[in-house]
């Protein structure tokens, strides 16, 4: 297997520039950068992680924590997160949040020199004070300059367009129960109501984990039905079907938050580039995150097959 003295002799550099070129320091002449480069790449050499590590004093590793609750919409970030880590030479180590506590001890658990930063995403719980070495992705209500957040008015604006469009004008709401979150969900709603002059019917608009229960007993006409996720989703064309309701037929479901690729939904969404979720994570993580990329991320509307 070969080491670092044999690619310094290969490169014919010294081994001081060979851990220069590999840590990525400035400084280093381009012949000697390719070169080192070559090197590695005819030697096939794998750095040590740990003699990089103590060298630096940075691990090269980012902690993702995950919420269990939102873990289906999470998986898309997670594969987008960690091909975009990989680009950068850095590893993922991930943990599971339940709640505020267990989000705070994996914070505080992998936060102690296992890691060089944290990213928390799709927690829908109040989130505790966290670290400056933490951003989130997809949380509900963290308001902080190192959050990526997606605009949900948007989102709901559009979906209503995209039905109404349709022919559906009976636009029923599940809307979460996070106050911002829902409050600019909401605002989208009425939005597009205004413009298609539709009068506002609270009896449409519900929330919580008996929503659709709750819409559907109280026996108000509705043929479209938009839902804040994919999960809630699914669980509305299950319990649409028991009551009798075909989709898309008498009910349109359109899901406002959509990770799976294009043509994969069963049903209209809108979809966010998780591409682009990972480099802004990535931009933020480095520092270079500018003001021009803290605007919310805007989805697209994610039509089926």
């Amino acid at each position: 297997m070969a080491n670092i003295n044999d690619v310094s002799r290969l490169a014919k550099v010294s081994k001081a520039t060979v851990s220069r070129v590999l840590s990525g320091s400035r400084g280093v002449k381009e012949e000697s950068r390719l070169a080192v480069m070559q090197a590695v790449e005819t030697l096939q050499y794998k750095p040590s992680v740990i003699a990089q590590s103590l060298s630096t004093q940075s691990t090269g590793c980012i902690g993702v924590i995950c919420a269990t609750e939102n873990i289906n919409q999470s998986t898309g970030y997670l594969h987008a997160l960690e091909k975009e880590l990989r680009l950068n030479q850095k590893y993922l180590l991930l943990r599971f949040a339940t709640d505020a506590a267990s989000l705070t001890h994996s914070v505080d658990e992998i936060g102690r020199g296992l890691c060089d930063a944290m990213i928390v995403i799709g927690a829908r719980f109040a989130l505790p004070v966290l670290p400056e070495n933490v951003i989130t992705i997809d949380c509900l209500d963290a308001d902080s300059a190192r959050s990526i957040h997606f605009d949900r008015s948007f989102a709901a604006e559009t979906a209503c367009q995209y039905v109404l469009k349709q022919g559906r004008r009976q636009i029923a709401l599940i809307n979460p129960e996070s106050h911002e979150t829902a409050g600019q969900i909401l605002q989208g709603y009425h939005l597009a109501l205004e413009k298609f002059l539709l009068p506002y019917d609270r009896r449409l608009v519900h929330s919580g984990g008996q929503a659709l229960s709750q819409l559907l007993a109280q026996n108000v006409p509705f043929n479209a039905l938009l839902v804040p996720d994919d999960a809630t989703a699914q669980d509305a064309l299950r319990q649409l079907a028991q009551h009798g309701r075909a989709v898309p037929e008498n009910v349109m479901v359109f899901s406002l938050d959509s990770t799976l690729p294009q043509g994969v939904s069963a049903v209209p969404a809108i979809a966010y580039p998780l591409e682009t979720l990972a480099q802004r994570a990535m931009a933020l993580l480095t520092g270079q995150f500018s003001a021009s990329l803290s605007a919310p991320v805007r989805g697209q509307l994610s039509l089926p097959s």
